[in-house]
């Protein structure tokens, strides 16, 4: 069974960076993963997304200020995020589902087809 361990997050202020990892365990990380993000009384919404074959995607609201990277020797997912600002406040979630073939709605994942969830973590972008 396969388990993703999340680290990074915390407090940034507007205009700074943070990066997050999610360290999977199990038969790695050559499948599709990506971000999610839920903010309080919303739903869990799809950040980014990286599928097999390394080719990413980005929901409009943090293209040219998030990176989704992943190290295939280390088995870990990266979210490197830059000029945070403060609506993008939320718990973010490390995700994964079950091949190398993401399964786009609307361009994006989405949670329903997530099979492996991380625990995630706080990030706090104050103004």
């Amino acid at each position: 069974e396969k388990t993703l361990v999340q680290s990074g997050g915390g407090s940034v202020q507007a205009g700074g960076s943070l990066t997050l990892s999610c360290a999977a365990s199990g038969n790695g990380i050559n499948r599709c993963m990506g971000w999610f993000r839920q903010k309080p009384e919303a739903e869990r919404e799809a950040v980014a997304a990286i599928d097999g074959d390394d080719s990413a995607r980005y929901a409009e609201s943090v293209k040219g200020r998030f990176t989704i990277s992943k190290d295939n020797a280390k088995n870990t997912l990266y979210l490197q995020m830059h000029n945070l600002k403060p609506e993008d406040t939320a718990t973010y979630y490390c995700a994964a589902e079950t091949s190398g073939v993401c399964t786009w709605v609307g361009g994006l994942l989405h949670a329903a087809y997530v099979t492996f969830w991380g625990q995630g973590t706080q990030v706090t972008v104050s103004s």
